[in-house]
């Protein structure tokens, strides 16, 4: 029976409205917490799926933050089983540094509802369905990374050059948040509320575009997973 390893950082960044997709797949969810569950001997077979998602730490801080390094073993290990992966955020940061590639803090912070644009290898990727929201995703990062050698460029704003990539079709990476349920947007608003006071995000406004946006972002992410599952898995 294949698993789905989802691997988080902060209880509110989960897999949202894709929940329901990865266990309609067929896979058994395995939910792990990084810095609680020890990541040292977790078993990844090559027919598995490994998400890792969002927090609000650096991918770069393994000094502050040691299960950073068992969290990137594991991926690679993941990587070298032939396992899918998708890289969301902080996951695709780190997903990033072990294919060999620079994390670092970006210009500003990128928060808010904003249209991405694909690029051409993009619109032949499951990232074309974003279309159906107007390729308006939801953004919430201040780090950003170099592109991976080997790996595909799949979508930039002016803000982030790399926005997404892939590695064939066994890894995805989104710097962007497509899983994320609107109708729990209180609760990153809550978790986030200093880094969003600091970044000057005004959350009124923030809560309304959710209002407005969230629900065809979902509709479009899960489209995109689905297209993403469905693709053969190569290393």
């Amino acid at each position: 029976m294949q698993t789905a390893t989802i691997l988080r950082h902060v209880a509110f960044e989960d897999l949202g409205v894709l929940s329901p997709l990865i266990e309609a797949s067929g896979y058994i969810v395995r939910n792990l917490e990084a810095g609680v569950d020890d990541l040292r001997d977790v078993p990844i077979a090559g027919d598995d799926l490994m998400i890792v998602l969002g927090g609000p730490i650096g991918a770069y801080e393994e000094d502050r933050y040691p299960f950073l390094v068992d969290e990137m073993r594991l991926i690679d290990s993941a990587l070298r089983n032939g396992a899918r992966i998708l890289g969301v955020c902080l996951g695709a940061q780190l997903l990033a540094r072990v294919l060999g590639a620079r994390v670092y803090p970006g210009p500003a912070k990128e928060i808010g509802y904003a249209p991405i644009t694909l690029s051409a290898a993009g619109e032949r990727s499951c990232l074309r369905r974003l279309a159906d929201c107007d390729y308006t995703v939801l953004h919430w990062h201040g780090d950003t990374f170099d592109l991976p050698a080997g790996t595909s460029h799949l979508a930039s704003t002016t803000l982030t050059p790399n926005q997404a990539f892939a590695l064939g079709t066994q890894a995805l990476a989104l710097q962007f948040h497509i899983e994320t349920d609107p109708r729990a947007i209180e609760r990153w608003l809550i978790g986030h509320t200093c880094e969003l006071s600091l970044a000057g995000i005004d959350i009124r406004a923030l809560r309304q575009a959710s209002r407005t946006l969230g629900a065809s972002l979902a509709r479009a992410g899960e489209t995109v997973m689905r297209d993403w599952l469905l693709q053969s898995s190569r290393p």
